[in-house]
């Protein structure tokens, strides 16, 4: 893909939208009985059914990457310094800021009005498959929420922070946000978490093989926004803050199934 350097945001999203419906792939045999297959699904290229340190994610319906709301690489118009990550969680963006004068821009899910974390931050390490555990104050302010979740949820498919995690820090000291993956396909370009921002599985796992930690992390501001973005600014809805059950997370069937949980149309999850 060859990059001009007056790569406007309006023509950031002109080739994201241009390009959407032609990078196709086909998708991956089965192995169930032919007359029990599902209708063919054509996936939008970088977000195919993927098979992941001993994992099988699902693919990624094009119903979810309309529009702005996927992947691109383009000449970065944003204000963080090179080889760092900047959040917009009004435009529900996050860039991975390059040397080079580009970056590549994911869709996020971010937190609900009030709840998500701004300014600037370093992300400190990152984790392969991470665990969850709820925070003390998560468990002291909503207990009827996530008191089923005291013990944590291990890594794996039915993780609320997905195949990746990004842990971030101020002043040496752990925020407790996390930019992490979901199953909750509807959450991203929409508010919904706890706080924490979240990307498609696909797309934490391309950005996790792009970067090294430590690395700077800006999470704009209104006025930042605006100043940047302002054609995409509060792009999205909020959405209501409903539960998977904790026997779907945590009970026998769970590990047995080895899937990821279902979200009906108004669940964006835990975080």
């Amino acid at each position: 893909m060859i990059l001009s350097n007056d790569f406007s945001r309006r023509a950031f999203g002109a080739m994201l939208l241009g390009s959407t419906a032609a990078a196709c792939a086909p998708q991956v045999p089965l192995s169930e009985p032919e007359a029990d297959l599902p209708a063919r699904e054509e996936w939008v290229e970088g977000y195919e059914p993927l098979f992941d340190s001993g994992y099988n994610l699902p693919g990624i319906p094009s119903r979810y990457l309309e529009g702005v709301n996927r992947r691109m690489t383009g000449v970065y118009q944003g204000e963080a310094p090179p080889n760092s990550i900047d959040v917009d969680p009004y435009a529900k963006f996050l860039y991975h800021v390059k040397s080079d004068g580009t970056a590549t821009r994911y869709p996020v899910g971010v937190g609900r009005a009030g709840t998500s974390i701004r300014g600037r931050a370093t992300m400190q390490f990152k984790r392969k498959w991470p665990g969850w555990t709820p925070t003390q104050n998560m468990l002291r302010t909503q207990p009827e929420v996530y008191g089923d979740f005291r013990a944590g949820i291990p890594g794996g498919l039915r993780s609320p922070l997905g195949a990746r995690a990004l842990y971030l820090f101020r002043n040496g000291r752990d925020t407790y946000y996390r930019i992490h993956g979901t199953n909750d396909l509807r959450s991203i370009g929409n508010s919904g978490s706890a706080g924490c921002i979240r990307l498609f599985n696909q797309d934490i796992i391309h950005l996790y093989n792009q970067i090294e930690a430590p690395m700077p992390v800006l999470i704009r501001s209104p006025a930042e926004s605006l100043r940047v973005d302002p054609e995409n600014y509060n792009r999205g809805i909020e959405l209501p803050p409903t539960m998977i059950p904790a026997e779907e997370l945590l009970g026998p069937e769970a590990e047995a199934n080895d899937r990821p949980p279902v979200f009906d149309e108004l669940s964006p999850g835990m975080i």
